[in-house]
């Protein structure tokens, strides 16, 4: 079967808000902008599916705790390693181009894991769904960008993507738990599979975009571009101080919880709240930018908020309401971080053909954060005799993210980038 034929953007069809054309283009624009969501939704559901699996894969492959954390960190390898490259190669390829072999990797890589039988061989099926996701992922940024055409929409757009990470591991975590008790964490690994074969279709079918290539510079005159640049290190290590925390805290959350006495389904409707929570925040920055916020103020809010409900979550040992609270309270208005750098991406790239090599740098080092967070942790958990300490490692990231995002804000004001 042949592919439809290619159309321009969709949202180039727009000739007027009045206009008929106008109506239609903005409707395709809004279903082809909640397709790039939801195949991120989809993407991100591989990164949730091995927190809530830890236990079935401790009894069943005799998994040790640094040996998950080293598997909840593994899927992160290729964007900490390549993430850059991958950017440039979406820029020259063109996103949708990109996506697809993710998408199609990650199915296979899946389905490998489902066939494990030894911690290796899964933590291998782990890096290869680890280049999947980076591949389905990374160039979603630019392909809004040539689907959604308004500053506005675009602004809301970004941060509804911003929240597919947690959307994801979310709902992995919610519906995982039930998949394993019924089918076992080699069922859960082969839906997962077969869910982003379909995505692949449904990209492939459903979003026609114009000529892939869009690139105008050469290869190293774009990767210089960018990396002279100090708006893409600024998101990048901004990312980097998010990620570090939010995957080791929300990650073994399932363990913590299970370790205190909660069932599965406790522990995975408890885990699946924590992580979906963190929407909200993403959501809201899309709208906050969109109406003016200033970006430096929402970073400071976001970092703030993750310190405070880190000290709450693992200070106050013995009291579960209050540490579950400061959990919420980390994910949350933590998700204001990834919702406001995604929406800055745009801007802070030096020129409009290094959008997708952009978000791939702060790809590598958001990677790199979620690749060392989770083992630096547990490593911390095992010598302290507990989670009692981890609240002074989320602590000095926060503080050190605080000072980033008022860097960031003058760059942002010298730049002229309110849009």
């Amino acid at each position: 079967m042949s592919a439809p034929p290619d159309r321009p953007s969709s949202a180039l069809a727009a000739t007027g808000p009045d206009s008929a054309s106008g109506r239609a283009g903005q409707v395709t624009a809004g279903r082809d902008a909640a397709i790039v969501v939801m195949i991120g939704v989809a993407s991100a559901m591989h990164v949730g599916k091995l927190p809530v699996a830890i236990p079935a894969l401790q009894q069943s492959l005799g998994l040790s705790l640094v040996e998950a954390g080293f598997l909840l960190s593994m899927v992160q390898v290729a964007g900490m390693l390549i993430g850059l490259f991958i950017g440039l190669l979406a820029d020259r390829a063109g996103p949708r181009r990109v996506m697809l072999g993710g998408l199609v990797l990650l199915a296979l890589s899946s389905a490998a894991g489902a066939a494990s039988t030894s911690v290796r061989a899964l933590l291998w099926s782990r890096a290869g769904e680890g280049l999947g996701f980076l591949l389905a992922v990374l160039p979603a940024p630019a392909l809004l960008r040539e689907v959604v055409r308004q500053p506005k929409t675009l602004s809301r757009a970004l941060g509804w993507w911003g929240a597919y990470m947690p959307a994801g591991a979310a709902l992995a975590m919610l519906l995982g738990a039930w998949v394993i008790g019924w089918v076992g964490w080699r069922g859960l690994w082969v839906l997962l599979g077969l869910l982003s074969a379909v995505c692949a279709g449904v990209l492939w079918r459903c979003i026609r975009v114009g000529p892939a290539g869009h690139a105008v510079s050469g290869f190293g005159v774009r990767l210089l571009r960018t990396l002279r640049s100090p708006g893409p290190w600024l998101a990048a290590l901004g990312f980097f101080l998010y990620s570090v925390q939010w995957l080791a805290v929300v990650g073994f959350l399932p363990t913590i919880y299970q370790d205190a006495g909660f069932s599965i389904g406790v522990v995975g409707g408890l885990s699946a709240l924590a992580a979906g929570i963190n929407m909200s925040g993403n959501i809201a920055a899309g709208r906050l930018l969109a109406r003016g916020a200033v970006p430096g103020l929402v970073l400071v809010v976001g970092y703030v908020a993750m310190g405070l409900g880190a000290a709450l979550a693992f200070g106050l040992t013995g009291q579960p309401l209050w540490q579950y609270a400061g959990v919420l309270l980390f994910s949350s208005f933590g998700g204001l971080i990834p919702g406001t750098l995604f929406g800055l991406s745009v801007s802070l790239a030096p020129s409009q053909d290094t959008v997708s090599t952009t978000v791939g740098w702060m790809q590598q080092w958001s990677s790199l954060g979620q690749f060392v967070g989770p083992p630096v942790v547990a490593a911390l958990a095992v010598w302290a005799g507990g989670w009692h300490q981890t609240w002074i490692a989320t602590g000095v990231c926060a503080l050190a993210g605080v000072g980033l995002a008022v860097l960031l804000q003058r760059l942002w004001r010298r730049r002229g980038a309110s849009a």
